[in-house]
């Protein structure tokens, strides 16, 4: 059963299955997790419709049974790297991953967003699925800064929006809204991805530096999106 589920969703996802690696190394696959039920016939009964409603959840090869709640993102309006003012209100009914960046930064950041670019690749086939990543240095991150960067990562601008403003616009996104890093100054930044549902609500935190985490990430996307 568990290799047969695991080769359904690598045809559905199009990724090669566990342990099958291609390059280039940042490659992302979406694996499947099937959950095991440690069920003695006594209890098979009881447990069924659990059981059932558990499989049911699993609509994404992988992705988690239940997402939880972290919270509302408000509404916010910045620009993206062409210069088009984005608002919380041209997300609507979108999914969307986002994260903190700048664009001169040599720590992470590059990293950061070679992963979400495997991640905009994966998720390409599903219109309702957006990112969005948000500089932490608007000084020096204006749209025409953030569209060079953007380049180096083949972002699709319609798909892909690389976002600044005014410090205390940034900061009550990306502070007070999605609980990743203020603007401050410092350019001390989260280094984690948050995925946000077509109903703006948080869904979950994920590292970018970890595999497992990158494959729970793709999984919900599907999962939220639909696919």
């Amino acid at each position: 059963m568990t290799d047969s589920f695991t080769s359904r969703c690598a045809r559905l996802t199009g990724l090669p299955p566990k342990g099958v690696m291609s390059p280039p190394s940042l490659e992302v696959f979406a694996l499947s997790r099937i959950p095991r039920f440690g069920c003695q016939w006594p209890r098979v009964i009881a447990i069924a419709a659990v059981c059932a409603l558990a499989l049911l959840d699993l609509t994404a090869c992988g992705a988690s049974p239940r997402l939880k709640y972290y919270g509302q993102v408000p509404n916010f309006e910045l620009t993206s790297q062409t210069g088009q003012k984005i608002a919380l209100a041209d997300l609507k009914g979108k999914v969307w991953v986002a994260d903190t960046i700048y664009t001169s930064c040599t720590g992470p950041c590059p990293m950061m967003s070679a992963r979400m670019h495997t991640v905009a690749k994966n998720v390409a086939a599903l219109a309702k699925v957006r990112i969005v990543s948000i500089t932490v240095d608007p000084a020096h991150d204006r749209p025409d800064a953030l569209l060079t960067y953007s380049k180096h990562f083949e972002a699709a601008p319609d798909r892909w929006f690389f976002l600044t403003g005014p410090p205390s616009a940034l900061n009550h996104l990306t502070m007070d809204g999605l609980h990743l890093s203020p603007v401050d100054g410092t350019f001390d930044h989260s280094t984690k991805f948050v995925l946000v549902d077509s109903n703006a609500l948080i869904r979950g935190y994920y590292l970018p530096s970890y595999r497992d985490e990158m494959e729970r990430l793709l999984a919900d996307v599907r999962s939220l999106a639909g696919s």
